[in-house]
């Protein structure tokens, strides 16, 4: 079971991704904070395997949550979400340790099949 944390303000697309995670055989969404402060003790204490995190929070960033986690957890891989599909973003997340980047406009597919491939590996 891939254990999955969501760091997202908004309440729909939280629900959103909840919804989509929830059709990915072997994932388990242990939990999600809608702020960077809150965000990291709550990482830390669920020990998940994945973390999406949106770039702009209600209070701080993604980037304070992986510029805070990544270097302490380099064994859960960290992924950004955002409406601003631009490089700068693109590359920062990068540099700050995330695996990848998704435009939440129309990659949360893609999110649902990064976990359930994630999770299908652990199985073989």
């Amino acid at each position: 079971m891939r254990k999955v944390f969501l760091v997202e303000d908004s309440p729909a697309v939280l629900s959103r991704l909840r919804e989509f995670l929830a059709s990915a055989a072997g994932a388990e969404v242990v939990g999600d904070a809608s702020t960077s402060a809150c965000a990291i003790p709550a990482i830390l204490d669920s020990s998940p395997d994945l973390v999406f995190v949106d770039l702009n929070l209600a209070e701080g960033s993604g980037f304070d949550v992986l510029r805070a986690l990544c270097p302490r957890l380099p064994g859960v891989d960290f992924y950004m979400l955002s409406n601003f599909d631009a490089e700068p973003y693109r590359q920062l997340a990068a540099r700050l340790g995330a695996k990848g980047y998704f435009d939440k406009s129309k990659d949360l597919q893609r999110v649902r099949d990064l976990v359930a491939a994630r999770a299908d590996h652990l199985t073989h």
